[in-house]
């Protein structure tokens, strides 16, 4: 038996079933890619629509149909990758039938009838032991999720000459925005056949299309690590060469890539980048300064151009599209503020001193010209030919130390987080001289460092004996070198260094409580929250959080999962075991932080601290992500609540009232 049904549904609470408000809607347009030279946008998403109850019956019929035939493929022991891309179309079935509100129109029901007979047919298949969907140019695979187990789809393209004996470049392709794309409408789109030809040029390359959980929150939290779990499942089927890895996207898709990219500029070869939009969320009055904090994220992403530095990349969109074209406007503009100037013609810039270039599809609306695809293709082709080299010389920033790597520099503390922190690293060719120039930074790694013999850093000069890894600290002033490793102490380091909703990021755990709770108010309000964040993240992010109750959870877990604890120090035994071991004082009358108390009846801790159980891994109290509900289908969700916060009971709504909330300083202290 799968060990992932010890976990269990939150789904299954009455609760989750009577208390779930009415989404706000995304307010920008649905929008896809163009793939070829003529722009196309599509019309408005019309309403979804009600499926009949034959429909829901016949949609029932086949994903139990399904179900059975891959309980019996496990039981035959079955190789699990080929088990997984089965299971995926049973998952699908039973994502409609628990959110039939998805379907965007009658012909999507249609190809769910369609999608779900060719699981069944997959899984005959493989009973027959003669599996037929890895054969032919165009490929529906599956991966489960280290973050929550869920089953997701991934569509593969192999070039016409394809051969298994030799590392192919791999193009990562993130789709435009597709509120209503459920699996079944991944799965059938994909397999369909386009209207008009691609105008792409075949070089040889395997394309991967992501499925993105959807929309991904704007390819945010689990629809950014759809892109980096989708490459790594590739991997282990396809012969791909590491060093020629491209990233890809337009409209919605572009603004995942631009977030991608530029905070991930040694995962790939080159990035290729068509429209994108741009966040507006810091024009909006009555935002906190730590909630204008933290959109420093990823929503000021034109402010990370420096980051092209060190990655190849192209931006584009048509000139009639100008409020998308607007993402490779500004992140031009950026690179000149860092002294890169832009040269050549108006519609096909390229930046001096950094590779960047910048197109723009005359004539054209949402999409791409013929021009400009041959374009880029030049441009993908050439680097796609070098392949990735380790520089040696990086320039890249950050504003968080959850993106804090390139190459062979890691920026692994920052004097202060949400503020610009840099480095520029030179070293000679042969790797024994360093020449660093740092700002906002506390701790620094070095890599590649085996013939390292001295480091000058910000003016200091430091003799150092060769290593595979070399760690410097900052102390006021002064760098010295310091034992590889964690630092001791808690501070905030790469993946623990908030807000609370980094930790969805990452695989974690939701604890429900099952003891007898201080105040029961409070106990409910945790128990809304707690279903209404299930229920999102299963419909936009199509999987389920594990569940333990509290009484379940393992040392293992411990181990594995970021956990989250919902309830009062009464009904959870592990808000109890921690309680007096993170910022605030509970107790049955009162909740204290910063000197400031609240009454316990009405208002409790809702935070992010590294674990106290296990350091290495975050615990977190009574919220899921504290984002709104449209940002779960948008294209930004604004973290509101910092690192903590005290909340106060809302008996009619799923989500308590803020009351206070803020961010620890870089030691995990209340700032003074």
């Amino acid at each position: 038996m799968n060990s992932m049904k010890r976990f269990l549904p939150i789904s299954t609470l009455a609760l989750a079933l009577t208390l779930q408000p009415a989404l706000a809607q995304p307010t920008t347009p649905p929008a896809t890619p163009t793939r070829g030279a003529t722009p196309v946008r599509n019309a408005p998403t019309p309403p979804p629509i009600q499926a009949k109850p034959d429909e829901l019956a016949r949609i029932q019929e086949k994903t139990a149909q399904i179900e059975a035939l891959v309980k019996e493929l496990k039981a035959k022991q079955a190789k699990p990758e080929l088990v997984t891309d089965v299971e995926v179309y049973a998952r699908a079935g039973r994502m409609l039938l628990e959110y039939p509100d998805m379907f965007a129109n009658q012909g999507a029901i249609s190809n769910a009838f369609s999608t779900l007979d060719q699981g069944i047919e997959r899984a005959q298949q493989l009973q027959s032991n003669q599996p037929k969907w890895n054969e032919g140019k165009k490929q529906i695979h599956a991966y489960r999720s280290e973050i929550d187990g869920a089953v997701l789809p991934y569509g593969v393209t192999l070039p016409q000459n394809y051969d298994p004996g030799k590392p192919a470049r791999l193009y990562v392709w993130l789709h435009g925005r597709q509120n209503n794309t459920t699996e079944t409408e991944f799965i059938h789109g994909f397999l369909t056949p386009p209207r008009r030809p691609s105008t792409n040029s075949d070089q040889g390359e395997i394309k991967l299309d992501c499925f993105g959980r959807i929309n991904g929150a704007g390819w945010h939290w689990a629809g950014e690590m759809d892109v980096f779990e989708s490459i790594a499942a590739v991997k282990k089927r396809f012969n791909i060469d590491d060093k020629r890895i491209v990233l890809r996207g337009f409209s919605q898709g572009g603004e995942g890539a631009w977030h991608i990219s530029l905070h991930h500029p040694d995962s790939f070869v080159a990035a290729e980048i068509g429209a994108g939009t741009i966040s507006r969320t810091a024009q909006k009055p009555g935002l906190t300064s730590y909630q204008l904090a933290t959109l420093r994220i990823w929503e000021n992403i034109s402010e990370w151009a420096l980051n092209i530095y060190n990655l190849p990349l192209a931006g584009h969109d048509g000139e009639n599209d100008p409020g998308q074209l607007e993402s490779s406007l500004r992140a031009r503009a950026q690179l000149e503020k860092e002294g890169f100037p832009s040269e050549g013609e108006p519609d096909f810039l390229h930046s001096k001193g950094a590779p960047g270039l910048w197109m723009v599809s005359k004539d054209t609306g949402h999409g791409t010209s013929l021009l400009v695809r041959q374009r880029l293709d030049a441009f993908l082709k050439e680097y796609g030919d070098k392949g990735q080299i380790s520089p040696d010389h990086i320039r890249f920033l950050t504003y968080t130390t959850r993106y804090n790597k390139d190459y062979w520099v890691s920026l692994d503390e920052l004097e202060k987080h949400y503020e610009r922190a840099e480095v520029d690293a030179q070293r000679d060719p042969g790797g024994t001289s360093y020449d660093i120039k740092t700002k906002n930074l506390a701790r620094l790694v070095l890599r590649e460092t085996e013939h390292a013999t001295e480091i000058k850093i910000d003016g200091q000069n430091l003799k150092v004996k060769p290593a595979s890894e070399i760690t410097l600290a900052r102390s006021g002033s002064n760098w010295k070198v310091v034992k590889n490793g964690p630092d001791k102490g808690i501070h905030k380091t790469h993946a623990l260094q908030g807000p609370i909703d980094d930790a969805f990021i990452d695989p974690f755990l939701l604890v429900r409580p099952t003891g007898k709770p201080w105040n029961e108010e409070v106990n409910q309000q945790a128990l809304r929250s707690m279903a209404r964040f299930d229920r999102l993240w299963g419909k936009f992010f199509r999987g389920h959080p594990f569940v333990k109750d509290d009484k379940d959870v393992t040392k293992e877990d411990f181990a594995k999962y970021h956990i989250i604890l919902f309830g009062d120090p009464g009904s959870n035994k592990w808000i109890d075991k921690i309680n007096g071991k993170l910022p605030f004082k509970w107790t049955k009358q009162t909740v204290t932080l910063g000197g400031q108390s609240y009454p316990a009846s009405e208002n409790f801790p809702a935070m992010i601290y590294p674990n106290p159980l296990n350091p290495t891994k975050y615990v977190v109290l009574n919220t899921g992500l504290t984002i709104e509900d449209r940002g779960y289908n948008g294209d930004y969700g604004t973290p509101l609540w910092g690192d903590y916060a005290i909340v106060k009971v809302n008996p009619a709504a799923p989500v308590p009232d803020l009351v206070t909330g803020g961010l620890f300083d870089e030691n995990w202290q209340l700032p003074k």
